[in-house]
């Protein structure tokens, strides 16, 4: 039942998207499209955090590589498209599984610096093979609208189809998932290891799975957003581009799969509006463009504040048990920090 639940809630959400990509224009498609592939990376960010309770600041990187092996995939083979989205989340799962290795071994502030690392160092080898990946330039990648819808059919409506299509049997797949014995068991290490340990449980196992299927969802997102674009270069996954997910999980609800809708919202929609408001009120382009991050920052203070298990968390406590809960929040990241931050914690 569970899943025949969230498969009619998949078919619902399509057909809403599917009327207001036909009534809008092709700007709010390629937002749409760009809402749906932040929401396949928080999604898999949000089940790494918020149920496995492992940090990663370098998702990033994981899109960087999803993003590349797409544009590799279509430049020099050809394949179809669902082919090479399908590719992308494969290779960068067995780039999630050797993080995820490390991950094992790692806890909490050292675990978030070898991420912090990989985003900051994996886009610089672009520069350093210049020849396979394009350097500063990057690639092109150029997609088709299918042949059966017309000559006329928008490519901006077709990539926000295929968009949201690919983030909701991302959602499904990730709901089951966390409703089964391994989301059940995510949980269980998240909470306290020793006992999972003690439970039989396979922590290390666990922990490295969540690494890669959080990296195949990144993988995927990077394809995503490399074909709505038409071009992956470096600057598309710099570091801002990790923070803006972690932000966008953290804001939605940790653990929540519904908070990653919200929080991606904010990732796209926050800085178009504000940089709209900033530029109508005369202010240069340039100090325009540093607005959005300082709109990131309130908006994030203000909903944990108010808020610390997130948009989602506040829906649920507004409305009960209609909207499902968040099982994550903000103590899910204070729990891997130092004790000197929390001595009250470091001493139980």
């Amino acid at each position: 039942m569970t899943l025949l639940r969230h498969l009619g809630a998949a078919i619902v959400v399509a057909l809403i998207v599917g009327y207001l990509s036909i009534s809008l224009n092709a700007f709010r498609d390629f937002q749409i499209a760009e809402i749906a592939v932040y929401v396949v990376a928080v999604a898999g960010l949000t089940v790494l955090i918020g149920l496995s309770g492992q940090i990663s600041i370098g998702h990033g990187a994981f899109m960087a590589v999803g993003a590349y092996a797409a544009a590799l995939l279509l430049m020099h083979l050809g394949w179809p498209l669902e082919a090479v989205l399908a590719a992308s989340a494969v290779i960068t799962a067995l780039a999630g599984l050797l993080v995820g290795v490390a991950a094992a071994r790692l806890r909490g502030p050292y675990l978030a610096g070898v991420t912090l690392m990989l985003a900051v160092a994996l886009p610089s080898l672009a520069d350093q093979f210049a020849g396979a990946f394009g350097g500063d330039q990057g690639l092109s990648v150029g997609v088709t609208t299918p042949a059966f819808l017309g000559a006329t059919f928008p490519l901006t409506r077709w990539l926000a189809w295929v968009s949201c299509a690919a983030a909701l049997i991302t959602l499904v797949l990730l709901a089951n998932l966390s409703r089964s014995r391994i989301g059940r068991s995510w949980r269980a290490v998240r909470d306290d290891e020793a006992a999972a340990a003690l439970a039989g449980l396979n922590v290390a196992r666990l922990r490295i799975l969540a690494f890669v299927v959080s990296a195949a969802c990144a993988g995927l997102a990077g394809a995503l957003l490399g074909i709505v674009t038409s071009l992956v270069s470096p600057g598309s996954f710099t570091l801002t581009l990790s923070i803006a997910l972690l932000t966008g999980a953290v804001i939605g609800g940790l653990g929540s799969l519904a908070g990653a809708v919200w929080g991606s919202l904010v990732i796209v929609l926050v800085p178009t509006y504000v940089t709209d408001v900033a530029t109508s009120h005369g202010l240069s382009s340039s100090v325009a463009a540093n607005i959005p991050v300082v709109a990131y920052g309130v908006v994030l203070i203000v909903v944990m504040l108010a808020f610390p298990a997130g948009i989602q968390g506040a829906l649920r406590r507004l409305y009960g048990p209609v909207i499902p809960a968040a099982s994550g929040s903000l103590n899910t990241l204070r729990r891997h920090a130092p004790a000197s931050e929390h001595p009250e914690e470091g001493t139980q």
